[in-house]
């Protein structure tokens, strides 16, 4: 969990290293204070949150927050067989694309998609940032940001341009989240054409 070893690296400054102090012997006593004090200090702070890539067994999870999504951002009542079927597609077929989701405790609290852009004009790709939802009582929480950062730090590491993402204009919660989080605007208006 990258949020945790950002913690555990920078741990020393919250103890005290005297001569005979053995940092790594005693990092379970030590360890466990610093997590209770972060726990104390900062409320969103969870110990048991785990970012990882959805599997096949997480769609019907990944469907209700699909549909609670459209229904919260867009008002719009989505049809459950259809978006199982389209979650369940993309879960079979890397090429489509991937979830993540945060898990507490063995629950799904949150989730983002990626799909994927090819730029010819830069030769790399751009992921998409879509589908993104966290459970009413899990926002504010960090859990939006924990995501983030892990989808970052795979993004780099496999060379993507830049992440993008959409939002519906109502949508102002989501476009507070994304604009406090360090997303710029861009300068595109986008449309569609039925076929």
């Amino acid at each position: 969990m990258l949020f945790i070893k950002e913690i555990t690296f920078r741990s020393h400054f919250f103890f005290p290293v005297g001569e005979n102090f053995d940092y790594y012997k005693n990092w379970n006593v030590y360890g466990n204070v610093l997590v209770e004090i972060l726990k104390e200090s900062m409320p969103f702070f969870s110990i048991n949150m785990k970012i990882r890539t959805a599997k096949i067994g997480d769609a019907e999870a990944i469907t209700a927050q699909n549909i609670s999504l459209a229904k919260e951002s867009e008002n719009i009542l989505l049809n459950p067989e259809t978006v199982l079927a389209g979650v369940k597609a993309l879960l079979s077929d890397k090429k489509k694309g991937f979830y993540l989701v945060a898990e507490e405790n063995d629950t799904i609290v949150g989730q983002l998609m990626i799909t994927v852009e090819w730029s010819d004009w830069r030769n790399k790709p751009i992921w998409w940032v879509q589908s993104v939802y966290v459970q009413k009582e899990w926002r504010k929480k960090g859990v939006f940001t924990q995501l983030l950062d892990y989808i970052r730090l795979k993004a780099r590491k496999q060379g993507v341009a830049f992440l993008r993402l959409y939002a519906h204009k109502n949508n102002r919660s989501a476009l507070h989240v994304y604009e406090k989080s360090g997303w710029e605007r861009e300068p595109y208006v986008f449309h569609h054409l039925s076929v």
